[in-house]
């Protein structure tokens, strides 16, 4: 069971990625997936995620309206595009799953059993 995160990089504010994150030896579909980011010397938090069950998706308030979380189960990827980049958005991102399907706690880090390896993401201005 592995997930990787990709397509991280440098970008100007007001620029965009997309982060994809793969999954190998398991299916994400019926999986919830979270996206969590740490910037230096801040704790990791949860950025976003998308349920497993009934597709629902959560935002922290700071990225409403500028990242967008979805699924390509013919892909068995998950992506994030963030849109209007800026610079407090700079952190190494990780991508987790959650095989429990239970929806009420996908906003908790502590439901993910699976993470990836982080994508540096660095913003500037």
């Amino acid at each position: 069971v592995q997930l990787q995160a990709s397509g991280g990089g440098s970008v100007q504010a007001g620029g965009s990625l997309r982060l994809s994150c793969a999954a190998s030896g398991f299916t994400l579909d019926r999986n919830a997936i979270g996206w969590f980011r740490q910037a230096p010397g801040k704790a990791r938090e949860m950025v976003s995620c998308i349920s497993g069950s009934d597709g629902s998706t959560y935002y922290r308030d700071s990225v409403k309206g500028r990242f967008t979380v979805s699924r390509e189960n013919g892909k068995n990827t998950v992506y994030l595009q963030m849109n209007s980049l800026k610079p407090e958005d700079t952190a190494v991102y990780y991508c987790a799953a959650d095989p429990s399907m239970i929806t009420s706690q996908i906003q908790r880090e502590v439901a993910y059993d699976y993470w990836g390896q982080g994508t540096q993401v660095t913003v500037s201005s």
